[in-house]
């Protein structure tokens, strides 16, 4: 930019000065004044500090073209959007960090519809008066639950929130210890509990819990029961649980509502697809629950919200309380999960049209056929850099959804051979994690793996693998 000398500052333009150039000025086309101003600024004061530290006496020359180049580095970088699509190679469908379900097409549509056009939100078009904006999804999740009722909150902790602020305010809720599940970002059902101002009061044990605890919990001070499905981990050996029916039975007969929190939620029998079994909505009302909660981003694979279905004058209740407002979603949210739930009245369809039971039930062969295909794409980009190789692996279908059930898949390990064997893993990692569009994978006993169950965007992974930079990440340092 600039050559170093004893009046190699002087050489500098002004600010002023440098802003009137005809590039610059394209740049202001682009950018705004605001921010060309501010990044040229910044240019000018780290130039001036780099000849402060060099002690060089050539003649001095402003390169105005370089000045501008920079600029617009600086610019492009500073603008560029802070939340990027990815390649999720993880092996984990349902990634929390990376945005867990895609939408359909159809949800995208109709967020795209709400945003730009003014909607019936909360106006009711028969009447022409008021109306509520729960009302646009109520039907869809009445019909696909069996339930009376429905409403939406913006998580299903706000749902679980909701439901016992609502219904046991400084009053007892018996909860077995086996189901004090802490859930993504250290959210425990204890303190959500304490926080909508009820009581938890712990019952059986981690392993066993039968319905004499129950029933010896219930006093005068008890509010409801509430199960908690514990859709993040699973205890194994000698454990016991009681049914839903029974505990609807023993609620019911004491006066009580019950409560089901099945966390991730699915509206079809994932056993229908080949998947592991998880209880639905349905299930669980017709078990005798009369609120159950659930999650709108997991397994059901629409947005974030947290879905409350049940008896109507429970939902009602939940409807009129004041957290109501401050629990609620907006119109985009509203917008994507109608048009997600339209999509389970047609079963027979949903496998394709939904992409997360897409991803979930995509036949193994086809990934081991794409696996065959990227293999050398992949080598040519890694040139003798690392050796690459197609792997069996097994995907998991969410960190808090069904986490102990694996699936079987397959895709493509790249490591360095050597004593930097661990090291060289991340570097890989790394430089696959700057490509124009992150691949975001796994590194594992020294390798790093891409597994290609959700790899649906192929030639756009292929066509970006030209940029692939392992100089830069240190891969080929020894």
């Amino acid at each position: 930019m600039l050559n170093r000398g004893p009046s190699a500052r002087r050489a500098i333009p002004s600010l002023d000065r440098l802003l009137r150039l005809d590039a610059i000025g394209s740049l202001v086309s682009r950018y705004g004044r605001p921010l060309v101003t501010e990044a040229a600024r910044a240019e000018i004061t780290a130039l001036r500090a780099a000849l402060s530290r060099s002690n060089a006496h050539d003649s001095s020359h402003f390169d105005e073209a370089l000045f501008v180049r920079a600029c617009a580095a600086r610019l492009a970088q500073e603008t560029r959007p802070s939340l990027r699509p990815v390649f999720n190679l993880t092996g984990t469908v349902l990634h929390t960090n990376l945005g867990r379900a895609l939408m359909p097409q159809e949800a995208a549509d109709a967020v795209a519809r709400a945003m730009t056009r003014p909607v019936n939100l909360e106006f009711d078009l028969g009447g022409g008066d008021r109306g509520e904006r729960d009302r646009h999804i109520e039907r869809w999740l009445t019909k696909l639950t069996g339930a009376e009722a429905a409403l939406v909150v913006n998580n299903n902790a706000a749902a679980v929130y909701l439901a016992l602020n609502t219904l046991a305010p400084r009053k007892e809720v018996p909860v077995s210890r086996g189901e004090l599940i802490e859930i993504g970002g250290a959210f425990r059902i204890p303190d959500i509990m304490a926080r909508a101002g009820c009581r938890l009061r712990e019952i059986g044990t981690t392993n066993r819990t039968h319905l004499r605890d129950y029933a010896s919990a219930i006093s005068p001070r008890t509010a409801a029961l509430m199960k908690v499905h514990t859709s993040n981990y699973a205890i194994q050996g000698f454990t016991a649980a009681v049914a839903e029916p029974d505990l609807a039975a023993l609620a019911h007969k004491h006066g009580l509502p019950f409560i089901v929190d099945l966390g991730s939620g699915m509206l079809v029998d994932l056993e229908e697809y080949g998947l592991p079994h998880e209880p639905t909505p349905r299930d669980a009302l017709e078990a005798g629950a009369d609120v159950v909660t659930f999650s709108g981003d997991k397994l059901l694979g629409g947005p974030q919200a947290g879905l409350i279905a049940g008896r109507a004058e429970l939902i009602e209740r939940m409807r009129r309380n004041p957290m109501k407002r401050a629990l609620r979603v907006d119109k985009m949210t509203l917008a994507a999960l109608e048009a997600v739930l339209k999509l389970y009245s047609d079963p027979q369809r949903l496998r394709n049209s939904l992409p997360t039971l897409r991803s979930l039930t995509r036949p193994l062969p086809d990934i081991e056929s794409q696996a065959r295909r990227l293999l050398p794409a992949v080598q040519a980009a890694l040139g003798d850099a690392a050796d690459t190789a197609i792997v069996e692996l097994k995907s998991q279908i969410g960190s808090g959804s069904l986490p102990v059930d694996l699936i079987a898949s397959c895709g493509i390990a790249v490591s360095v051979p050597g004593k930097r064997r661990s090291a060289a893993a991340a570097e890989i990692a790394a430089a696959f994690r700057a490509l124009p569009v992150p691949v975001i994978g796994r590194v594992r006993e020294g390798t790093f793996i891409m597994d290609l169950r959700c790899l649906e965007h192929e030639q756009e992974f292929v066509e970006q693998l030209k940029h692939l930079d392992l100089e830069a990440k240190g891969v080929n340092s020894e």
